[in-house]
């Protein structure tokens, strides 16, 4: 071996540990969810670590950290080793709502990477039968007949779903009131007993008691109409253009992870999210995959965090 030789395979030898480093790591790999199982994040997130592991011949198991709406799992990655092993399914609440409602233990922007948007599902406003109103036209009319008449639950204060309440308040020009549980089962609970008029709920909570007429769907919460009720108009399409409040799900990455790990992690999670069939059973629960890059991420969380920041402010909401 000439002196040249010599030197290529001794820079080599000395890359290589780096190189490796570089990349995900060689062993059990953890998809965090911030909520129980059996919620739409968590099924959404068994599907994706299936065909993860699938790919890359790896071991994905998904961790449930519930609690704090969330914030407790995006807390746990974002003190995780950042060497790659670990990512979380993200959501709206801790990452675009929670930072303009209280002081967290750690800051969403600067300790957690974007990776890719993963799904998103508008809500649903229905209501009670008892209400009368058939329409989202006679549900605003009803509102404005008898300002603070009607009341709409939410799975707690500043949700996705009591923020998208707040929303149709502001642009509707109507007097609503909220109405906070702790998680969406009572809050149903109390809807199909006429104790509340109005949720802004998730299709696959409300659509047994649609499909048997307990409940009502008046429009779905959405800019455009998802696949899975294409005949449910949206607000913005009944005379609110442009109101879109919908639920997401983002992958992130403890804010150190290397460059070169997070565009693997982007990279592995498009593929997945963009197989036939992962698009396929993640629509049957009424999630619409959104895969894309890094940097479309990163604006987006930054629009959506400005969007709602801006509301909350108006609004006056708190977390109390």
């Amino acid at each position: 071996m000439n002196r040249r030789q010599l030197t290529t395979a001794a820079l080599l030898a000395l890359l290589s540990p780096w190189a490796a480093a570089q990349d995900i790591p060689k062993k059990t790999l953890t998809l965090v969810v911030g909520f129980a199982a059996g919620g739409a994040a968590d099924t959404g997130a068994r599907v994706i670590a299936r065909k993860l592991g699938e790919n890359l011949g790896q071991t994905v198991v998904v961790d449930n950290r519930a609690g704090a709406g969330g914030n407790l799992a995006h807390q746990y990655v974002a003190q995780a080793n950042p060497d790659g092993s670990t990512i979380l399914l993200g959501s709206i609440g801790p990452l675009a709502i929670a930072p303009h409602l209280m002081k967290l233990p750690y800051d969403a922007q600067r300790d957690l990477a974007p990776l890719t948007l993963g799904m998103s599902f508008p809500n649903v406003l229905v209501v009670h039968s008892g209400v009368g109103a058939k329409t989202l036209a006679e549900f605003v009319a009803l509102a404005k007949a008898k300002p603070g008449s009607l009341d709409f639950a939410s799975t707690g204060a500043g949700s996705a779903s009591h923020l998208a309440g707040e929303l149709f308040n502001q642009r509707a020009g109507i007097d609503t009131v909220h109405i906070p549980y702790k998680g969406g089962a009572p809050a149903l609970q109390d809807l199909l007993g006429g104790r509340v008029a109005a949720y802004y709920s998730t299709w696959s909570t409300a659509q047994p008691h649609v499909e048997s007429g307990k409940l009502i769907a008046l429009a779905s919460t959405g800019l455009t109409r998802p696949d899975f009720l294409p005949k449910l108009p949206t607000i913005a399409e009944s005379g609110y253009p442009g109101f879109a409040a919908t639920n997401w799900y983002a992958f992130v990455a403890p804010g150190k992870t290397p460059p070169a790990v997070l565009d693997r992690w982007n990279r592995e999670l498009v593929k997945a999210l963009n197989a036939p069939e992962v698009k396929a059973e993640l629509l049957k629960h009424g999630l619409t995959p959104q895969p894309g890059s890094r940097d479309e991420l990163a604006r987006f969380i930054a629009s959506e965090s400005a969007t709602w920041g801006k509301l909350i402010r108006e609004r006056k909401i708190t977390a109390d």
